[in-house]
């Protein structure tokens, strides 16, 4: 789809490692002078972190339907207007929900588990790049889908999602381990009709999966780490692929189906770039009114 404003969407799970694909983007927008709008999903959850306690302290039952991942409990209706804005006039207003990681928010007086103020995106960008659960969300009443114009999907084997979930929010979050897995477990109705039926709508997908034992996922453990796992990548729309390129660039990979490339974990980043590059290029240099 050709637009002046083009959008980019990094849609997965909690602890998949969207966030390390986003980083990724980063890095190459700088190198290739590409002035982004950055948002994050969870800035548009419905309840602060304070809020949602509450309401499941004094309502246990509504626990399954305030999942992070349902309706409910997100302003998809606003992520779906800041698309429309933004896809139309590069525009929208967005937020910034604070995680206990997030050091210079922190520093600078917010609480974590509360957003910023809403605020309009920076002006003059090339693009702008979500990251988050619901990128490739279709229901009946929301279409955030249909605005994005390169949906990426990170999907790792689901023991590893859950091991590196679990690393990240017991070690940077502070939750414990019991209540990271009470969280997972309560989420897997949501999990199994929003997250998962969005990688059927990516036009790409990365999936690490790694080769040492995951087998429980609960039992305290090590994250596997890139030397330790493959990327399986999955092209929808293979025919603009040049694979013949992508496997001599990239040592040790190769093809598992016509439409899927296997790289080495350590070689994800380097996939990322080769892949992402000229798609990039190719949407900045289909902007309308350039």
């Amino acid at each position: 789809m050709s637009r002046e404003y083009p959008i980019i969407a990094v849609t997965g799970s909690s602890g998949a490692g969207t966030t390390t694909i986003k980083d990724a983007f980063a890095r190459m927008f700088a190198r290739q002078d590409v002035v982004a709008a950055f948002v994050h999903g969870d800035s548009f959850h419905r309840y602060t972190r304070d809020q949602l306690e509450k309401l499941l302290l004094a309502h246990p039952e509504r626990k399954q339907s305030l999942s992070h991942f349902a309706i409910e409990a997100n302003l998809l209706d606003r992520l779906e207007q800041l698309f429309l804005e933004y896809s139309t006039g590069g525009t929208g207003s967005y937020r910034h929900y604070i995680h206990a990681e997030d050091k210079e928010l922190v520093e600078a007086g917010h609480k974590v588990g509360t957003f910023t103020p809403w605020e309009s995106l920076p002006e003059a960008t090339d693009l702008l790049l979500y990251e988050g659960l619901h990128g490739g969300l279709v229901t009946e009443e929301i279409n955030i889908a249909q605005y994005v114009d390169l949906l990426i999907g990170v999907a790792p084997s689901i023991n590893l999602e859950w091991i590196q979930k679990i690393d990240r929010d017991t070690k940077l979050r502070g939750y414990s381990q019991e209540a990271v897995i009470d969280t997972i477990q309560s989420r897997m109705e949501d999990y199994l009709r929003y997250i998962l039926p969005q990688f059927s709508r990516t036009h790409i997908n990365f999936q690490r999966v790694p080769v040492v034992d995951t087998s429980n996922p609960f039992e305290p453990r090590s994250v596997p780490t890139a030397d330790e796992s493959f990327v399986v990548i999955r092209f929808r729309g293979p025919q603009k692929v040049d694979f013949p390129y992508l496997l001599a660039m990239i040592k040790d990979s190769f093809m598992s189906r016509p439409h899927t490339l296997v790289v080495p974990g350590a070689k994800m980043p380097l996939a990322l770039e080769l892949i992402m590059l000229p798609r990039v290029q190719e949407l900045l240099d289909g902007r309308r009114f350039r």
